[in-house]
């Protein structure tokens, strides 16, 4: 019994030790799981750009704050497990333009959350919407300024910091460069061009916040903005020398798009998101389908298609489908999503203005 006991402590001590041991690489596995960069997006479009960017990176994390239907952000409201999400993040990326205005009256409660804007310095269109008068008058001119092409004047270098002092007063405006009312459209990504420059902001800003993985940030954006880039080539070439270039749309999603593919908005049929139009503008958009002979009405994926049909049926105007990328199931399988819904856009258009 004298030489078992102390073979029991020996064997007791060595057990501990081991078990202190196991502890010890436990704590540091949790050091190096506080070493994660935490990455959140607002919504759908500004999520499969990131995706792509931080394609592969290792100890990067990516999450889309908003649930996969969620569509365009413009009335969205803050839920607890958005709150949550934002709690445990350590850089917020946004589009910017007042899409995200939901964010002004809460991200001082976050004064470590770093905010990437995705559409930091670059030149936005106004928003039509502000420009109707009381009857919303479909006739109004929608024209587009067809002179710039949506990244024409952003020659986003990734040396540059394309957000440039990218000081976070987070008692200011999430938007630090634009004005909230809503006066600018805020669908940039619906562009190809836009997308390409807002994937570029994205990229520059990130390779700032993360200097560790700047080459990695840099060589899966070159990559990305490659595949748009061909997608952009193969849609000018299909879509330029169409016959009818006059189109209706469900809302203001499209303004871009049309200007960087020449094609002109003449009238909307929901002036305001989420809003049904009255029955004078829906008598104003029929006038409108009537006297511009308009072959083709374009409705969404996310809305109703009902008013676009009564319209078609009082004009003779055949209803397709346009996709402003908003929805979508934020996982892996999400890298190409953009450019695959991209090229369905471009086969619809390709039958509706032949």
């Amino acid at each position: 019994m004298k030489f078992k006991i102390p073979k029991l402590l020996s064997i007791l001590l060595v057990t501990s030790l081991l078990f202190i041991g196991c502890n010890n690489t436990q704590v540091s596995d949790k050091s190096s799981e506080d070493d994660t960069l935490n990455i959140v997006t607002s919504f759908y479009p500004i999520y499969i750009s990131t995706l792509n960017i931080v394609k592969d990176i290792p100890n990067v994390t990516l999450t889309n704050m908003t649930k996969s239907q969620t569509g365009c952000l413009h009335d969205y409201q803050l839920t607890p497990q958005d709150l949550k999400t934002l709690e445990n993040a350590d850089i917020l990326i946004i589009n910017g333009a007042g899409m995200e205005s939901f964010l002004d009256t809460i991200i001082s409660q976050y004064p470590n959350l770093e905010i990437i804007d995705a559409s930091s310095g670059l030149n936005l269109l106004e928003d039509d919407i502000h420009s109707h008068d009381d009857d919303h008058d479909a006739d109004d001119d929608h024209g587009h300024d067809h002179d710039a092409d949506a990244d024409d004047d952003h020659d986003h270098d990734h040396d540059a910091d394309a957000d440039d002092d990218h000081d976070h007063d987070h008692d200011a405006d999430a938007d630090d460069n634009h004005d909230h009312d809503h006066e600018y459209n805020a669908h940039i990504w619906v562009s190809v061009s836009g997308n390409i420059a807002e994937v570029k902001n994205i990229a520059s800003q990130l390779e700032n916040l993360d200097p560790e993985n700047k080459d990695a940030y840099e060589a899966n954006t070159n990559a990305y903005v490659s595949k748009l880039e061909a997608l952009k080539t193969e849609m000018h070439a299909e879509l330029d020398s169409l016959p009818n270039r006059d189109i209706i749309t469900f809302h203001e999603a499209f303004p871009y798009f049309a200007e960087e593919f020449n094609l002109n908005i003449v009238g909307v049929i929901e002036i305001e998101p989420d809003s049904e139009p009255s029955a004078k503008e829906i008598e104003n958009i029929i006038a409108t389908v009537k006297a511009n002979n308009i072959k083709a009405l374009f409705t969404e994926p996310q809305y109703s298609s009902q008013v676009a049909q009564t319209i078609a049926n009082e004009t003779g105007a055949t209803v397709y489908e346009l996709d402003p990328i908003v929805t979508g199931d934020a996982n892996s399988d999400a890298y190409d999503d953009y450019i695959n819904k991209m090229q369905k856009n471009l086969d619809v258009l390709k039958e509706a203005l032949k």
